[in-house]
């Protein structure tokens, strides 16, 4: 299973709506994409026998448990790593030789390309249309990414992370994806929840004119 190839099909579609859930019931699924619960458990059988998914009861209510499926593991392999523990190493090393700084302007620079990269793509004029480009470069640089509408503005969800691991070391790597919605949305941006520091998602919520 390679890449974009495997995301295109259904599995792993299943795959990229469970990481962007957490977890999800067949029939949950079955409505998202529109195919028969019966479909997507066939898809999700194959899931399992490749370590992928795995099931669990969910009690929703009153009800009997819920059957939902969600990712294991081993399913992180397939989002990009992008060498997360060779990265964390050299900036380990950088900090040691040469300090705090140092490491704040390879950030800086980072932030810079970045920022530069995405002005090209996120380009229109109003508020929520940028969001919804920023939300697809970073689709296209492997992060499961979406946005919702909250009150005052847009929450832009990141639901995988290519870098956490570094993150979680280096705090600084957070700034770059800061000064990108910095750059190219604008208005008051606050993160409220981290993939580093254990949360489901990186959610970051732009307070900025929703029909500007």
């Amino acid at each position: 299973m390679q890449g974009d190839r495997f995301f295109k099909t259904t599995r792993g579609r299943i795959v990229a709506e469970l990481r962007r859930r957490g977890s999800a019931s067949a029939a949950d699924l079955a409505r998202i994409f529109d195919l028969s619960p019966n479909a997507i458990r066939q898809q999700v059988v194959v899931l399992e026998r490749d370590g992928l998914v795995l099931e669990r009861p969910v009690r929703r209510g009153p009800t009997k448990p819920t059957l939902e499926f969600s990712l294991t593991s081993e399913a992180d392999a397939l989002f990009p790593q992008r060498y997360d523990r060779l990265l964390s190493s050299v900036l380990r090393e950088v900090r040691r030789q040469y300090g705090d700084r140092a490491v704040d302007k390879i950030f800086d620079s980072i932030s810079e390309r970045a920022v530069a990269r995405a002005k090209h793509t996120v380009t229109a004029a109003r508020t929520e249309d940028r969001v919804s480009q920023l939300a697809d470069l970073l689709r296209h640089d492997g992060v499961v990414a979406e946005y919702s509408l909250i009150d005052g503005g847009f929450a832009l969800h990141e639901h995988n992370c290519p870098y956490s691991t570094v993150a979680k070391e280096h705090p600084e790597m957070c700034n770059v994806v800061h000064q990108m919605i910095d750059e190219t949305i604008g208005g008051e941006m606050e993160q409220t929840e981290s993939l580093a520091t254990g949360g489901r998602e990186c959610r970051f919520e732009i307070r900025a004119q929703v029909g500007g």
